[in-house]
């Protein structure tokens, strides 16, 4: 009888280690996304502010970000290597893999609108700076959206972030249209206008990848494929 209560045994060791693995993973996860909130908040401060701490403070989490990056790869790969999951354990590491990549590059466009920040401190403001929060706070909107939806792993939060991407669109062409009509009344606020189209132009890419975490939140969920807005009753 104890010999054949030792595989069960075993068996219920294994499960609660992958258990726990997959905790862990999340857990990496949702550390990686509360560093790359606080980055893409603090890179926008930065430009508003031109300060140079808060931008020097998003430049040294970088590091850190890479580094999680890299963790939860590992971690990920392992996990499906050897456990070899099946259903929604598998399409729990699949998620976790694609988020990591999307996490770790709005983590390098916070970088970018930094060193925007970093080039227009040396120079006059060319004009106040309202669109461009405004596109910012629904942008970082959308990330915590996305990652709370795939931590409590809510659908209708998902679908939300989907719906909030045409009005960034909208916001960065408004942005980029007015800073085309300051350059052409005054040539000598080009490069100022250049970094800011640019900023908005990263903004829209980080609203981007948190549409691709929700994407990925859905696919986890419902086990559907929402990409190009595909889902039915989409």
């Amino acid at each position: 009888m104890t010999a054949a209560i030792q595989p069960a045994i075993i068996e219920d060791k294994l499960l609660r280690h992958f258990i726990e693995e997959l905790e862990d993973l999340q857990g990496r996860l949702l550390e990686m996304g509360t560093l790359v909130e606080s980055a893409i908040h603090n890179s926008v401060r930065a430009l508003m502010e031109r300060s140079e701490p808060l931008a020097h403070q998003v430049l040294g989490n970088e590091d850190r970000i890479n580094h999680l990056e890299i963790e939860i790869d590992d971690l990920a790969v392992r996990l499906l290597a050897l456990q070899q999951p099946m259903a929604k354990d598998l399409r729990f590491l699949t998620a976790a893999i694609k988020i990591n990549t999307d996490l770790e590059r709005m983590g390098d466009l916070a970088v970018n609108i930094v060193e925007r920040a970093i080039a227009l401190m040396s120079r006059p403001p060319v004009k106040p700076l309202i669109d461009i929060p405004q596109m910012a706070r629904t942008v970082e909107s959308m990330v915590r959206k996305s990652l709370d939806a795939f931590v409590k792993r809510e659908p209708e939060l998902a679908r939300s972030v989907l719906l909030s991407d045409d009005t960034v669109d909208r916001l960065r062409d408004s942005i980029h249209s007015e800073l085309i009509s300051f350059m052409q009344e005054d040539p000598e606020s080009i490069q100022q206008a250049l970094d800011l189209i640019l900023v908005a132009r990263h903004l829209e890419r980080i609203a981007d990848h948190a549409t691709n975490i929700a994407e990925d939140t859905l696919f986890l969920v419902k086990g559907v494929d929402v990409r190009h807005h595909l889902e039915p009753n989409y």
